[in-house]
Parts: C-alpha cells; sequence; structure tokens
C-alpha cells in the first residue's frame, strides 16, 4: 500500500444523511470506560506506591481485605466502603424463563446475588 492509500483506510468517507457538527462530537468522543480494567495486580502495586509498604506486604493487605469483604458477604453482612459505596446481599425470587435457542419455558430457581449502592459522593463526581 502506498502512503496515501494507507491513510484512505484509516479514515472512513463522511456521511452525508448525518447531522452538522456530529463527526466532531464522535472523534472528541473520550473512550469508553468499560474497556479499561483495573487488575488486583495492579492495585497491589498502586497501594505499595502509595504507601510504605513493599508490594509483598501490600499483596497482603489487598487480599486480606478482600477476603474480609468476601467473608462478611456470606455471612449475610453488608461492607460499607466509604467514598465507594455499599456491597449487600439479597435474595431472588423464583422466577420463569425462556431457554435461549429452544424457546422452553424453564423455571429459575430462587438465589442470591451481591448489590452495589454507589455511594453519593462518587456518583457526584463521575
Amino acid at each position: 500500500m502506498t502512503k496515501s492509500t494507507k491513510s484512505a483506510a484509516k479514515k472512513p468517507a463522511a456521511s452525508k444523511t448525518a447531522p452538522k457538527g456530529a463527526s466532531k462530537a464522535a472523534k472528541t468522543a473520550p473512550a469508553p470506560a468499560a474497556a479499561a480494567k483495573v487488575a488486583k495486580t495492579q492495585i497491589i502495586d498502586l497501594v505499595a506506591d502509595a504507601t510504605t509498604l513493599s508490594k509483598k506486604q501490600a499483596a497482603e493487605a489487598v487480599s486480606s481485605m478482600l477476603d474480609l469483604v468476601v467473608a462478611a458477604l456470606k455471612d449475610g453482612k453488608s461492607v460499607g466502603l466509604p467514598g465507594l459505596g455499599t456491597l449487600s446481599v439479597a435474595a431472588t425470587a423464583e422466577r420463569q424463563g425462556v431457554r435461549p435457542g429452544t424457546s422452553d419455558r424453564i423455571t429459575i430457581p430462587a438465589g442470591k446475588k451481591v448489590r452495589f449502592k454507589v455511594a453519593s459522593t462518587l456518583k457526584g463526581t463521575l
């Protein structure tokens, strides 16, 4: 490919049916936040950098905190994380559903799920 065909391949042709200014908004729109994910190892690195803890100590602290949150949720307790939100366990009722592909009616049993309510301070800053 020549240089001019490479740049033409990268730029899609502007749609004549799009309203004026729509192409500018699409170009300046930020990337979706769902594409980025912070892994546990990255959290450990950030904790180690923000504190005087070594990476090994930070890993133990983060793992202990996560274990305590999971244990509290298993006991049916809610966990409040100031500035972040509240995790709680909620019961779900038995309900009817449809099996995808076959359209068979099925009964989905009652169960439990974890709910998260965002803190108002975080919600206001997003």
